[in-house]
């Protein structure tokens, strides 16, 4: 067996809308699929990135039911020469750094809250330089 990449993760949120408007509007993440009162999905890359209502997911009948809380983590992943102009926009729309990391002495990443307090990571692509 050969897993070749997390295609989709999921994050539970509250408000459709104000996941709209962070992940889409601030973000720039295109949706590719919407059910109010239920889910939002968005594309990142060649990921996808599920946002549901806890609520509703735990009722499900007809996919397993699922659903969560708390702060959750993800990274995304931007070009190296793009880092310090990303983070400089966010800043710039009212987004808050909460905290900048040196991972070597030419890698960076940074990390902020979605209006969930999920804690989200920007990190510049080849921080992992895990080949494929």
């Amino acid at each position: 067996m050969k897993i070749t990449q997390i295609k989709e993760t999921c994050l539970y949120v509250s408000d459709l809308n104000q996941t709209s408007k962070f992940y889409h509007d601030l973000l720039g993440l295109k949706v590719i699929g919407r059910v109010d009162g239920r889910h939002i999905f968005f594309k990142a890359g060649t990921s996808v990135l599920l946002c549901f209502i806890a609520e509703a997911t735990s009722q499900d009948d007809h996919l397993p039911p699922h659903y969560g809380s708390g702060k959750l983590h993800m990274a995304f992943e931007v070009e190296m020469e793009n880092y310090q102009s990303i983070k400089e926009q966010l800043i710039s729309k009212g987004v808050d750094v909460i905290y900048e990391e040196t991972w070597r002495s030419d890698v960076h990443s940074f990390y902020f809250h979605d209006p969930d307090g999920h804690v989200l990571e920007i990190v510049p692509k080849g921080m992992w330089d895990i080949g494929g």
